[in-house]
């Protein structure tokens, strides 16, 4: 059970801690002064959804902490679970239990197996046949357990060996399909005949074609000025110096350096005169490169940013090409293992069926009887379970629904199609206590489960919550005197102004303020005949 509840900076609650009891708690008080903020701290610390609007405003960390008293269970110091969840407003979260981190999805789960959270989104729960089935497999428990575990393996399985054979175009079509697109790509890669630095020589080449006339006149010109200026004047200072070589051996040496640079620049003429015979290109290869370059432009369009990446990719084709063609075999085991895969799901499935079938009669008798005793005498609830012949859910092969009549003479419907409030939250609550029976779940929070009834209805909703209470700790969020009438432990929570700031607080009540609590619930004031009223209501509490 919860021992003791710390809530810091969530809403209007600045910091509170209350300390509960096992049996029947119950809290009321004004409107706006924060019971539903309690309610959502207890999902927060669950694992539950937090938004930063929860926040209470101009802080930047809220903070929800509890202690429980679970003696048997394996976690427990001394008997004690504390479980504590800090969460900042850039979004951090801390989660500990007893001190050690966790993730928020590991306190989810270690939560769920303490406390149970009934809030009015359970009532749009019961209007949706989806969730019908997980009330008829909580009812059932452990006798169903291993079922659904095996089956549940396999289905992985089945699920993985679809994707698989989907993957592995275990359909002709897509097959033959995907062979075509890649056998078009081969050829189209291979038709090109690709060399490694083909591009970087074909742009060199257009570049040059692009600058075609730049070149040849410049060239033109330094062919001109090296031959007709430059070698005819070397040519005429090597003989000057030859006339005089032989008076000193410094003008022997000038006359054979210039000997040296008057034959390096006959080759460099030369030379020049070689790349004016280059530039004469004529314009069927000026096209040709144009039209290789575009070529490879648009195959690295689809293929690669390079060719060294088109032709990766040629080869990646002829794996996958080899691969298809090879996976007819493989994909046949893959079709014979899901058969038989199909075979054990479909048995495991027959006998879930036949326990859920057995079991649905037994729930649909224990939720009538709990129907009976809150005051819905002519309201007959059938568990009704259908099975899927074609079809492999990961639940197995049963569609589950609650069908209900309401009043006697009145056509039975589907549980979903039920329009009134108080129906559904007593529906609701037989169900919960059928189930609570089942499953053992040590403490249960009930947030405003008498909504849109009253009357005699309140006080079997009243007395049903009081016998659940004797077996679970349980928490309850009331408007109503009847119910507020009937708990162990009642708390009042109101909110105070201090310092311009509203803050909620919340004490536990003496007797004399009980009485005076339901008094005020009844009848919006506190008066002799509401006074009354509520020690008749905590008379039959006592009684």
């Amino acid at each position: 059970m919860i021992t003791t509840l710390h809530i810091k900076n969530i809403g209007i609650i600045e910091d509170i801690t209350i300390d509960f009891n096992q049996g029947l708690n119950v809290l009321t008080g004004e409107t706006g002064a924060g019971k539903t903020l309690i309610i959502d701290s207890l999902q927060i610390i669950s694992g539950g959804r937090f938004s930063k609007e929860m926040m209470r405003k101009g802080e930047n960390q809220s903070f929800v902490e509890l202690c429980m008293y679970e003696p048997e269970n394996q976690n427990a110091i001394d008997g004690n679970i504390i479980v504590s969840r800090e969460i900042n407003l850039n979004g951090k979260n801390m989660c500990k239990i007893n001190g050690r981190m966790v993730t928020v999805n590991e306190l989810k789960e270690f939560m769920a197996q303490f406390i149970e959270i009934h809030g009015q989104n359970d009532n749009q729960n019961l209007l949706e046949n989806r969730m019908h089935l997980t009330y008829l497999d909580g009812f059932i428990a452990e006798e169903i357990v291993e079922q659904k575990k095996k089956y549940e393996e396999l289905y992985q399985q089945y699920c993985e060996i679809k994707q698989e054979l989907r993957d592995n175009f275990g359909d002709e079509k897509e097959r033959q399909r995907k062979l075509d697109l890649l056998q078009y790509q081969r050829k189209e890669i291979e038709e090109a005949n690709l060399k490694a630095n083909e591009e970087e020589e074909l742009e060199e080449k257009r570049k040059i074609i692009v600058n075609a006339e730049k070149i040849t006149q410049n060239l033109q010109e330094a062919d001109t000025l090296i031959s007709e200026d430059g070698i005819d004047n070397i040519s005429m200072a090597i003989r000057a110096l030859e006339k005089i070589e032989q008076i000193d051996s410094k003008y022997e040496k000038a006359s054979s350096s210039l000997k040296s640079v008057y034959y390096e620049l006959q080759e460099l003429a030369r030379d020049i005169s070689t790349y004016r015979s280059d530039m004469e290109l004529d314009q069927e290869e000026r096209e040709m490169i144009e039209e290789r370059l575009d070529l490879i432009y648009s195959l690295k369009r689809k293929y690669g940013n390079t060719i060294a990446e088109v032709l990766s990719y040629k080869e990646q084709i002829k794996k996958e090409i080899e691969h298809i063609e090879n996976l007819e075999d493989y994909n046949t085991k893959l079709r014979k293992r899901q058969k038989e895969i199909e075979e054990q799901m479909k048995r495991l499935a027959n006998e879930m069926h036949e326990i859920r079938n057995r079991k649905a009669e037994e729930l649909s008798q224990k939720i009538n009887q709990e129907l009976e005793e809150l005051e819905m005498k002519n309201a007959k609830i059938s568990v009704k379970v259908t099975y899927l012949e074609n079809e492999y859910l990961k639940t197995g092969k049963d569609n589950v629904i609650f069908y209900i009549v309401t009043n006697q003479g009145e056509e039975e419907k589907e549980l979903s199609k039920i329009a009134s409030g108080g129906e559904m939250s007593r529906t609701m609550l037989a169900i919960k206590k059928v189930l609570a029976d089942s499953d053992k779940m040590p403490i249960l929070i009930f947030d405003e489960i008498d909504t849109g009834i009253s009357g005699k209805a309140a006080n079997s909703v009243a007395k049903k919550l009081k016998r659940i209470a004797n077996s679970h700790q349980v928490m309850c969020i009331s408007h109503l005197p009847n119910i507020a009438a009937m708990a162990d432990y009642n708390y009042f929570i109101h909110k105070e102004i201090k310092q311009d700031r509203t803050r909620t607080q919340i004490r536990l009540l003496q007797e004399n303020e009980v009485i005076e609590e339901i008094a005020r619930i009844s009848a919006g004031e506190i008066n002799e005949i509401s006074l009354r009223y509520a020690n008749e209501l905590r008379n039959k509490k006592a009684s």
